[in-house]
């Protein structure tokens, strides 16, 4: 019996990937999404062992569940927005201190087809990356992606998000 999935393959087979090598170091991860709404989570819990991997996942779509959940700091918002690295940060940070996790990546962007501006058009997707117990520079990325559907810039940020998940 060929087992169904729900997700496009190219997605599951990196979930695939994040669940076996985060198993093998023993390393657990946590998720505070928004724009992918839970599908990095999603992804990651349709791999069969996943529980040993996958802590939490926060889906903060709103300002306010941000600042609530995972303690994003208003004037961060007020200043940079809700699709800025430094939002991403402070998502990763929330995520990863409000957890069990080892490390916590969070995902924030446009989607669309609206809501974009000439400083964020569609398609603008920032993601971040913190590993408990280390220090310096936070790791974040802002990247435009071709903003040829809402579902293909979702796809292409869950991709995204995966490979920061992978050791």
């Amino acid at each position: 019996m060929s087992r169904q999935s729900l997700l496009p393959k190219d997605i599951e087979k990196l979930a695939l990937q994040v669940v076996e090598q985060n198993a093998a170091a023993g390393r657990k991860v946590a998720l505070a999404e928004s724009c992918t709404g839970g599908l990095v989570a999603a992804a990651i819990t349709e791999i069969a062992g996943s529980s040993a991997v996958l802590d939490r996942g926060f889906v903060t779509y709103s300002n306010e569940s941000k600042m609530e959940s995972l303690d994003v700091p208003l004037d961060i918002i007020e200043t940079f927005g809700a699709v800025s690295i430094a939002c991403a940060w402070a998502m990763a940070k929330g995520a990863l201190e409000h957890s069990s996790a080892d490390v916590a990546v969070a995902i924030s962007g446009v989607a669309g087809p609206g809501g974009g501006s000439d400083l964020k058009p569609v398609g603008t997707v920032v993601f971040a990356r913190v590993v408990r117990g280390k220090e310096g520079e936070p790791e974040g990325e802002l990247k435009h992606f071709e903003p040829i559907s809402r579902a293909e810039v979702r796809r292409q940020a869950t991709l995204c998000a995966l490979e920061l998940l992978l050791p």
